[in-house]
């Protein structure tokens, strides 16, 4: 059972860890940013050596509980790569100020307005952890706006492909798997 004030395990958790499986080869090295309850990050660390964090204090907590390595962060801060994987599931939902609940909880939950402030900052940054063909999993909603994203992913230099998709509840899960383009020669 989730401990209150940590995002619980639900569909877009499971459809991320569906993915995460699919993509994660056996000894990469993988990042879990936002790892919530650590359910990804254990399942993964059977195969794989995974980092994970959280800005949750709850979060990591929890995930702690699962045994495996977790640190306080936000986003990439203060993490060094290079990582051959790193999955995010990131606060998608479009939220105005007057829709904030200002716990620990927000965290996962709160996208901005837009419900892509946290997503931009993410693909903005993923670059300098990752190692050379390393890969990004990002889970996002179609509430997000697919076309933006995909818009921040080419201007960060990624190609990206939507490998899972699964509509609930009025709105479309949509996990994208990214890799920067190779560097062209001088």
């Amino acid at each position: 059972m989730t401990p209150p004030r940590v995002y619980p395990v639900l569909e877009d958790t499971l459809l991320l860890l569906r993915a995460a499986l699919a993509e994660c080869r056996p000894g990469e090295r993988v990042l879990e940013i936002g790892c919530g309850s650590g359910c990804i990050s254990e399942e993964l660390s059977r195969n794989a050596f995974v980092l994970a964090t959280d800005i949750s204090p709850h979060a990591v907590r929890a995930a702690r509980e699962y045994g495996i390595d977790v640190v306080r962060a936000d986003l990439l801060s203060g993490i060094r790569g290079p990582f051959d994987l790193v999955i995010f599931n990131p606060p998608y939902l479009p939220t105005f100020p007057e829709d904030r609940i200002d716990d620990w909880l927000e965290h996962a939950l709160d996208g901005g307005p837009d419900g892509r402030a946290v997503i931009s900052g993410f693909i903005g940054s993923v670059g300098r952890v990752l190692a050379p063909g390393g890969r990004v999993l990002l889970l996002i909603s179609s509430l997000t706006g697919l076309r933006e994203v995909e818009s921040l992913l080419d201007e960060a230099g990624f190609e990206h492909e939507i490998v899972l998709r699964k509509r609930i509840e009025g709105e479309d899960l949509l996990v994208i798997l990214g890799k920067p383009w190779p560097k062209q020669p001088n």
